[in-house]
């Protein structure tokens, strides 16, 4: 009987310990971020003004796809403004729908 206790307790401390470790793991995976999820802050208005007067594109760098205008020019999470030679030779390839 003695015997019987011991090994029910020694597995509800393994159960215990086990499940104390999995939530430390998945604690601390949900604290870092990828380093593809670093994205800017969205520009202003006046900064995308400011773009289209400099005649700069709108390069989203998650796709590698660059925006002359229309919907997406200043709008996707993570991009930047260049110029169209810049995301020309950095191998951006333009929006076929603009």
């Amino acid at each position: 009987m003695k015997f019987r206790v011991i090994v029910v307790t020694f597995a509800v401390l393994l159960f215990a310990l086990s499940a104390t470790a999995v939530a430390q793991n998945s604690s601390s995976a949900k604290k870092t971020t990828p380093a593809s999820s670093t994205s800017q802050p969205a520009p202003s208005a006046s900064e995308i003004a400011a773009a289209r007067a400099e005649r700069k594109v709108w390069v989203n760098l998650d796709t590698g796809i660059y925006h002359r205008g229309g919907r997406w020019y200043g709008k996707t999470k993570n991009g930047k403004f260049v110029t169209l030679d810049e995301a020309r030779k950095a191998g951006y390839k333009a929006a076929k729908r603009d």
